[in-house]
């Protein structure tokens, strides 16, 4: 019912100028359409109004699983009820799933563990990413991270009027999508019901103290012309441990997860860095949070065997540390062989990750289980 009240007070706001940018009023008609992913997963366009590159849309994704498809944790008694009775009831316990930087989501295993359970499970491709992304815009970029309250605002919006307003909502976020929903977390107390982090980038890699020469460094370049692209070395390794096209086992669309990441922007590093201050300042997130990592770091160009097992994106053990300053309920859980997305692993890890988040859920989301 929070989660219901916040989305209709800020979803809902007439046109409002913004930073350079025009959002609308977001329509409560909803209009699913086919997703690529198959006939289980749809998509809705949130209106965002415009900007200075044109249209601002961001695209909600749900899965919804068929009556034919059996839950594999059921008792046979149980399966032959849901084969036999009547329609299930939407379920009160919702998964938001945010993507990280140059990312989109194509996580279908990590849908239909939720939907499996009897849980909601949406996505949210932010603006100017994955199915959001529009001919001519700058890609992945915003000058503040704020910003993206408008996208979670219209999102939870669209899921409250697919659900009802009696559901609590969880929100599972990767990487970027983990700073971002940080922040938003933190400015937004009593909403969410828990926060759960996979990888998630709350500082740059490093220290403290090299984030604060390259807020410096690039504070010039943002007054002078905030999407002025910088140069960086190619760093595929993560992308071709991921990748099925490589050495790893996902199908990814190459327009939106491009193997040497997206531009990076001078606007965009500055939001970025200011995120990781808010964090390093601490959080007083009011949910109790998840936080997903690898056992291990490797940071290097050139990919290796060793690669296929450790985070090639994140210093792993600074982030543990930083879990305990967002919030005063945290659990650390650390993937011997994990990737950066400990769900993108191999099978092994995998299951061990998923086996910690069905617990995880069975203690937060037990109105489902």
């Amino acid at each position: 019912m929070v989660t219901w009240l916040y989305a209709q007070r800020l979803s809902g706001q007439t046109i409002q100028n913004r930073g350079g940018m025009t959002t609308a009023e977001t329509s409560t008609r909803a209009r699913w359409e086919q997703d690529y992913l198959g006939p289980e997963y749809q998509k809705q366009t949130l209106d965002l109004g415009t900007d200075e590159e044109g249209a601002v849309v961001a695209t909600l994704i749900r899965h919804r699983r068929g009556r034919s498809r059996l839950m594999p944790d059921r008792s046979w008694w149980q399966r032959v009820v849901e084969l036999k009775g009547p329609e299930p009831r939407v379920p009160r316990e919702v998964v938001l799933y945010l993507h990280g930087w140059a990312d989109y989501f194509f996580q279908t295993e990590l849908a239909e563990f939720f939907t499996n359970r009897g849980i909601s499970f949406y996505a949210l491709d932010l603006r100017k990413y994955g199915r959001s992304l529009r001919p001519g815009q700058s890609e992945g970029f915003a000058e503040d991270l704020e910003i993206y309250d408008e996208d979670l605002a219209a999102a939870l919006k669209a899921i409250a009027n697919d659900v009802g307003p009696d559901h609590r909502v969880h929100l599972l976020a990767h990487s970027l999508g983990g700073l971002i929903g940080c922040l938003w977390a933190d400015r937004h107390p009593g909403v969410l019901s828990s926060l759960i982090l996979n990888g998630p980038w709350l500082e740059l890699q490093g220290s403290r103290f090299l984030r604060q020469i390259a807020t410096h460094l690039v504070d010039p370049f943002v007054r002078a012309d905030p999407r002025r692209i910088f140069n960086h070395p190619d760093m595929t390794a993560y992308w071709q441990s991921v990748s099925s096209t490589a050495h790893g086992e996902w199908d990814l669309d190459p327009r939106w997860r491009p193997a040497n990441s997206f531009p990076f922007r001078a606007g965009w590093i500055k939001a970025v860095l200011n995120g990781h201050a808010q964090v390093s300042r601490g959080l007083k997130i009011d949910v109790p949070i998840l936080m997903l990592l690898s056992e291990r770091t490797l940071i290097q160009a050139d990919w290796t065997e060793q690669m296929q097992g450790v985070d090639a994106v994140i210093d792993v053990n600074q982030m543990a540390r930083l879990g305990l300053q967002i919030g005063s309920r945290v659990m650390v859980n650390r993937y011997s062989g994990g990737l950066h997305d400990v769900f993108l692993s191999r099978e092994s890890v995998r299951l061990t990750a998923y086996a910690d988040l069905g617990h995880w859920m069975r203690a937060y989301g037990a109105s489902a289980l």
